[in-house]
This record gives structure tokens, C-alpha cells and sequence, in this order.
């Protein structure tokens, strides 16, 4: 049981795994929300916790019975409804780690590090310690700049707590979400106030950026790419998939997408050139150019160390598609394709030309996006070659890339769940 006087520092909180009082496990804490108030301690009034499915929920602390030994135990059950900030609220994590706030002592700025809550005799969690650290000072004898001192100070020996402008960086952010998947990193930015979103976002690298911002809404997606220099901007478009670029790049004013293209390398932007050609919900304007594509003498050991890598999609890699040379899109004559599954039940060393499937569907670029569904459901592929008059592979589209655009714009936030439970105010 946390008792009054149970103190947690939330760094230590965050990814700590959440038990239902029968020993279920069912979620891991990612962040604590604190309402911030002009006068008086802090209040934390509850955890962010992600269940199953990368949905991140509220879990008031008035329901946790325990916070010790790497666990938190809940009492009742879990409101799954997805967790949307208040006007009011802060996330430590997400909004107070990297602050930077003046020492009340006048002693100069320092860096919130990490915050510490308390349980009090009311059953209350205030935030009662911080621990920061001052700026760096001067340099070393080997020239490497050091860093400031650390100390634990009462929160209200600083000031400008509330300050959301203050200045902020987003290295303990990131650390404390370090490992976690594209789209589960984006849900964490998309529950972020937007000045703070561009902040986190602006210090992923370029591959990572590029991979987070095709989670993440589109309204997300064009806030964080006009908030960086338009020189970035245009690296981190080259680093996305084709077809994903040119769907961000629909969503902002010609004038600026051009300006972004016109930055691209050449050879990255010719395919996010052609897909903007094609309408959005068509098989153009849905495909992507950059499917696995071998010849037919490429031996099934070399197409199987294709679909292994890293970047590809599960859909993507569920086929190779064969093609006569050139083997960048557009194509020479299109053969057919190599189902995963065959290439498993067939010696390494054999062609895929001798495996081939022949009998593909495929579409051509004006193809609507319901006949694209349809062929997808009645064949039951992951992948759907779109061909030109002349038999040539112009790209693919996948399962993913149609089912984007048939949900709602607003999928990723809305909430379907059936949930009979009652909202718990946070307070």
C-alpha cells in the first residue's frame, strides 16, 4: 500500500508496469499528469498508462494502491478511453523534464532533470522535489565542455514552473521513450501541445523523424514539417517513403511544396514528382515506387535477404515482384510475383523466374479506391501491383496504404472502444 509520505521520482515511474489487483498486468505507466498552479505545490492527479493496442489511457492515482518494487497496482477497472490532455494539465515526462526555470535564490537557471511526487496524509500526490541541474561550467583540461552540477531542491525553490514558454530541450524526453516504435513514439508527440510537439520532434533525427511523422495525423505531420527549416524539411521528406511524402506534401500550399521538391535530390524527388501527378484516392496517388523488385534470375536466397530488411513493411514483404530490366519503377515488362510463403517451401538456389505467380491481379493508375479494396478483400493479397499500357510496374499498393485512406482523416484519435465504465474526473 503507498502510504502518506511515499515519495517516487518519475523517471523511475515512467515504463513501470501496471497490475490490475488480481496480478493482470495491463499497461506500463509512460507519463504523469500534474496541474501546475500559480500558488502552492503542483498536484499530480493521475498516470498515463499504454495498454494494448497503443492506446494510451488515464489512470487517476486515486485508483492506485501501491507504487513499489518496479510496479504499480490499480484498484477497479481501467476507463479506455484514450487520454486526451486538459487545458490545465501538464506532463512531467512530455513537459516538465529539460524545463529550464530560474532558482528563486537568484542563483541563475537550471534544468528540470526529474520530478518527485508525494503522497500526503489526504491521499493527495504533490509535487514536492526537483532535481536539476545548473549550467554547464567553462570547459575541462582536455577541452570537453563540463556539465553543471546536480542537486534535489524544493519545487518552490524555483519559478517559472508554469512558463510554457520557457526554454525547453528534449534529450530526458526522448530517453525516457527510447525503444519505442515509430507509431507508438508518434502517439507520444501527438498527445503533446503543439510548440512542444515541434520541439521534441525537431530533435529526432532525420530517418527517425521521417519514420514517426507517417504515424502521426496529418495536421501533426504539416505543424512539425513547417516548423522546421525548409532545408531540413526537404531531408526529412527525402527519407520518407515516396508515397507518404507526397501525401504530406498534398497537404501544404503549392508554393511550398514546390519550394520543398525543388531542395529534394533530384532522384528522390522524381517519385514524389509523379505521385502528386495522381489523384489521392486513386491507385497513383495511393501507391509506392519502392517495393522489393528483382529480375527473374535473382535466386530465392537473394529475394529472401530482400524482404528481411528492417525498412520494409510486413505487406510490402510478403512478395517480390519480377520484372524484366530496368528495376526501378517504371519498369521493364512486368512477369509476375514471388509469394513469400512459396520462397520458403523452395531450394535457395532456384530462380524466381521458376516459381513465378502469373496470375496476378493488378490495377492500373486510375483505379478507384474501392475497386483497389475490392481486388485486395477478393483475392486476399497485402500487395497490389499498379501497371501501366504497357505492362510495366509503375508501384504497389499495399493493404496499409488503402486502408489509410478509407478510415476517417482522423482515425488515429478517435475512440470507438465500447466501454461501459465510468469517466473518473481527474480533479
Amino acid at each position: 500500500m503507498s502510504s502518506a509520505g511515499t515519495q517516487v521520482f518519475v523517471a523511475r515511474l515512467a515504463g513501470t508496469t501496471v497490475f490490475d489487483p488480481l496480478g493482470d498486468q495491463v499497461g506500463r505507466v509512460r507519463d504523469v499528469v500534474v496541474l501546475v498552479r500559480s500558488k502552492g505545490a503542483p498536484r499530480a492527479v493521475g498516470l498515463v498508462v499504454e495498454v494494448p493496442g497503443r492506446r494510451r489511457v488515464f489512470l487517476p492515482l486515486t485508483r492506485v494502491t501501491s507504487i513499489d518494487a518496479g510496479q504499480v497496482i490499480s484498484t477497479g477497472l481501467l476507463n479506455m478511453r484514450r487520454f486526451e490532455q486538459r487545458a490545465m494539465e501538464t506532463l512531467a515526462v512530455g513537459e516538465l523534464f529539460d524545463r529550464t526555470v530560474e532558482m528563486v535564490d537568484g542563483s541563475g537557471p537550471v534544468t528540470i532533470e526529474d520530478v518527485s511526487i508525494e503522497k500526503q496524509r489526504t491521499g493527495d500526490w504533490r509535487v514536492n522535489k526537483l532535481f536539476v541541474r545548473r549550467a554547464g561550467g567553462g570547459k575541462g583540461t582536455l577541452g570537453l565542455r563540463r556539465r553543471g552540477h546536480t542537486q534535489v531542491v524544493d519545487v518552490d525553490a524555483v519559478t517559472g514552473l508554469a512558463d510554457v514558454s520557457a526554454s525547453q530541450g528534449a534529450a530526458l524526453l526522448l530517453e525516457a521513450y527510447d525503444g519505442l516504435k515509430p507509431a507508438a513514439l508518434a502517439d507520444v508527440l501527438h498527445d503533446l501541445g503543439m510548440n512542444r510537439r515541434n520541439e521534441v520532434a525537431g530533435a529526432l533525427d532525420n530517418d527517425r523523424l521521417a519514420d514517426v511523422l507517417e504515424e502521426l495525423p496529418g495536421d501533426d505531420q504539416v505543424s512539425i514539417l513547417t516548423s522546421l527549416d525548409t532545408g531540413r524539411a526537404a531531408d526529412v521528406l527525402e527519407a520518407m517513403q515516396p508515397d507518404d511524402a507526397a501525401d504530406l506534401l498534398h497537404e501544404l500550399p503549392d508554393a511550398q511544396a514546390a519550394e520543398l521538391l525543388g531542395l529534394m535530390e533530384p532522384d528522390e524527388a522524381k517519385d514524389v514528382r509523379r505521385l502528386l501527378a495522381y489523384d489521392e484516392n486513386t491507385a497513383g496517388g495511393m501507391m509506392t515506387t519502392e517495393p522489393v523488385i528483382l529480375s527473374p534470375e535473382t535466386p530465392i536466397a537473394a529475394a529472401m535477404a530482400h524482404v528481411r530488411r528492417a525498412d520494409l513493411s510486413p505487406a510490402l514483404a510478403s512478395m517480390v515482384f519480377v520484372v524484366r530490366p530496368p528495376l526501378e519503377t517504371p519498369t521493364g515488362r512486368f512477369l509476375g510475383v514471388v509469394h513469400f510463403q512459396k520462397m520458403l517451401r523452395e531450394p535457395p538456389h532456384e530462380p524466381l523466374g521458376s516459381v513465378l505467380d502469373t496470375d496476378v491481379e493488378h490495377v492500373t493508375t486510375d483505379a478507384p479506391l474501392g475497386r483497389v479494396a475490392r481486388i485486395l478483400a477478393a483475392y486476399n493479397l497485402l500487395a497490389l501491383p499498379v501497371l501501366d499500357s504497357e505492362r510495366r510496374l509503375l508501384g504497389v499498393v499495399s493493404v496499409d496504404d488503402a486502408l489509410d485512406h478509407m478510415l476517417p482523416a482522423d482515425w488515429r484519435e478517435s475512440d470507438d472502444t465500447d466501454s461501459t465504465r465510468n469517466e473518473v474526473a481527474r480533479g
